[in-house]
């Protein structure tokens, strides 16, 4: 089941209450974020890789690189990880360079999700930051945990993330493009499993990036906010909310909070005396393009950027 209210990348805690469901099975791409009430399983899909050709791409871009390089990937391609870590260390064997590859391979979170159960937990709703410090198992080496769109993975300490270049494996969909904004200081190139092919160009992703900035420099002249309501089952969507609130209201603005099911243009256009709006909902979804709406829909984490300021300025 998939929250067809909403994003079809969450998973739908409140159709499957209605018949009072004790675990969901969520089918397709998915978002990962966790859920309120219900544990979750997740089929990922598989879609078709031509490997031999990933690997050959992946050295191409280590070896030109001239840095240590991150394999991230949509999650319709977890399945075929195995194998192409394999043949990449068969490739290596045989691969001339003059400098040492170093590559690395981000895991996914899991395929079981446990709800929470606690509304202070609000990591789903502030993937975008996707920053957390952690051991590994021996408990020896210490470093810094990097996730997004449902990946993990680890920055050795004494290393910053900025250091890497990241190979995408999958499309340009929204997981792609929470990649480009959270780890915008890192070089990032794309690989077409579709069409077998290495897409290096990504000024229309910088272009994206722009434009939120621009957004956040809009947000900080406006002067009433509406607080969207964009998911009923992300963990800690209520918390969020609150803490919204108290942001705005601390800098200043007045705030609104509405619940309209997934935004669009006409409804949002019900509601003029609002000068922009925060989107709560999970990391891929609240990634709003709103060109064609009356004001700016931008995210919480943009919204702390833009309203914290005043908040330690009034207090």
């Amino acid at each position: 089941m998939a929250d067809t209210t909403f994003g079809s990348c969450c998973v739908d805690e409140v159709g499957a209450s209605h018949i009072n469901a004790d675990c969901v099975i969520h089918y397709g791409h998915t978002c990962l974020t966790p859920t309120s009430t219900l544990p979750a399983f997740f089929v990922f899909g598989k879609a078709p890789i031509n490997v031999s050709n990933c690997v050959n791409n992946l050295l191409h871009t280590a070896d030109t690189a001239g840095k240590p390089v991150m394999v991230l990937f949509g999650l319709e391609y977890a399945y075929a990880m195995l194998d192409l870590k394999k043949a990449v260390l068969e490739a290596l064997v045989s691969y001339e360079s003059q400098a040492e590859l170093e590559i690395q391979f981000s895991d996914v979170v899991c395929s079981v999700l446990e709800p929470s159960g606690k509304s202070s937990d609000f990591g789903g709703i502030m993937e975008l930051v996707g920053v957390s410090h952690a051991n590994d198992a021996a408990g020896v080496q210490s470093g810094t945990r990097h996730s997004t769109g449902g990946l993990v993975w680890n920055v050795p300490q004494g290393r910053k993330v900025e250091e890497y270049s990241m190979f995408w494996i999958g499309s340009e969909n929204a997981a792609f493009a929470n990649l480009v904004l959270t780890f915008n200081g890192c070089e990032i190139v794309r690989y077409d499993a579709t069409e077998d092919r290495l897409v290096t160009d990504l000024s229309q992703q910088r272009r994206i990036i722009k434009r939120r900035y621009f957004l956040v420099e809009k947000a900080k002249d406006a002067n009433i906010v509406g607080i969207l309501v964009g998911t009923l089952g992300v963990a800690g969507y209520l918390h969020m909310i609150h803490q919204m609130k108290e942001l705005v209201t601390g800098a200043g603005k007045k705030a609104y909070t509405l619940a309209m099911g997934r935004p669009n243009p006409a409804k949002l256009a019900n509601f003029p005396e609002c000068d922009v709006f925060i989107y709560v909902s999970c990391a891929q979804t609240a990634l709003l393009d709103s060109k064609e709406f009356l004001a700016p829909v931008i995210t919480p984490f943009e919204a702390m950027i833009a309203f914290k300021r005043l908040f330690h300025l009034i207090f």
